[in-house]
Formats: structure tokens, C-alpha cells, sequence
């Protein structure tokens, strides 16, 4: 039996989300849903088995919770993220 949780994250700016998450962290951009055109953006980004989803919506999560991730080559990630200035 595999389990797999996927938090979900607020955010308020989306060019600064995907700044954030794509371009600093190296994810990978998955899926983008909104309702309508000018509609709060869902999105799904991930790194291997990481994901999470990403939300504009104001009733989908708590802003300012803390996600924790476990990774066995936390060096590696912090070369690869000052490698990239």
C-alpha cells in the first residue's frame, strides 16, 4: 500500500510563486486550473516525488503554516540552489 500526502500552500502572488518555486527550487510546473480567465490560479508543481499544490484561493489553506520535507542530500540541494546565484 503506497500513501502519498500533498499539502497545499497559499499563495498571493503568482509570478512571485513561480519565481519562487520553479526558478529557485527547481520544480516542475504540472498543471495551472483557474474557473475563468481572471479567477484565482490551483496549480500543481513537484521535484521527484515532492509535490505540492499551490493556491490562490483564500479558503483552501492557512497562510503561514509550515511545510516540512525530508530529503537525503540536503548539501547536494543547497549547492545546486547557490549554483544558480
Amino acid at each position: 500500500m503506497h500513501f502519498q500526502a500533498i499539502p497545499i500552500i497559499r499563495i498571493f502572488d503568482e509570478s512571485k510563486a513561480k519565481a519562487f518555486y520553479l526558478e529557485f527550487l527547481g520544480m516542475s510546473l504540472d498543471w495551472e486550473h483557474r474557473f475563468e480567465a481572471d479567477f484565482p490560479v490551483y496549480m500543481q508543481v513537484s521535484r521527484g516525488d515532492l509535490v505540492f499544490h499551490l493556491s490562490e484561493h483564500s479558503g483552501d489553506c492557512s497562510p503561514g503554516a509550515k511545510t516540512f520535507v525530508n530529503t537525503d542530500d540536503l548539501e547536494g540541494l543547497y549547492r545546486e540552489i547557490l549554483a544558480r546565484g
